[in-house]
């Protein structure tokens, strides 16, 4: 069941990748956009591997699909948080629905996007 993942998982700080992905669920056919952004993770692949292990573990039976990637710069002392840039392998997530999901979890902070830089 899609509902039981998390909409967002950002590092708490730092410049570090991201990805946007759609989980739907095998037997509902019920979807959702979620955003993940590692500081661990050198590749945007390696977000989406780490994702799939940590649901997969939970049971669920989930569909992950990456649409995109980029950026994020995370700035906890300035409540900011700036989503740019793309993925190689994945091209640019939609930095607009991205910072959409991330104010869900981060309504306090000021969360911006530019479709420019890397």
């Amino acid at each position: 069941m899609v509902s039981q993942v998390d909409n967002v998982d950002l590092d708490p700080k730092g410049v570090f990748k991201y990805i946007l992905i759609k989980v739907t669920d095998n037997k509902s056919k019920e979807s959702k956009f979620i955003v993940r952004g590692y500081k661990r993770c050198g590749y945007h692949a390696d977000i989406l591997d780490e994702v799939m292990a940590t649901e997969r573990k939970r049971g669920l039976d989930i569909d992950f699909d990456c649409v995109g990637g980029g950026r994020v710069r995370h700035e906890p002392e300035k409540n900011e948080i700036f989503v740019y840039g793309y993925s190689q392998g994945y091209g640019q997530a939609d930095h607009k629905k991205s910072v959409d999901i991330i104010k869900t979890k981060y309504p306090s902070y000021n969360v911006t996007f530019s479709n420019e830089g890397y």
